[in-house]
């Protein structure tokens, strides 16, 4: 299955904090993950946003 990389931007202070993998084939929708923003220095909802090349 192709893994495509994706980077998670934080929904309150729109930093891009953290670069994972998902399957494009499996996983349809955009992913959401609560983690951990060093700007906002709390656990917010990250959103899968364009890698910036």
């Amino acid at each position: 299955m192709p893994q495509i990389k994706v980077a998670m931007m934080c929904s309150v202070c729109s930093e891009l904090n953290y670069i994972t993998t998902k399957n494009r084939q499996a996983q349809q929708k955009k992913l959401t993950m609560k983690k951990h923003c060093q700007r906002c220095n709390a656990h917010t909802e990250h959103k899968e946003s364009r890698l910036k090349k």
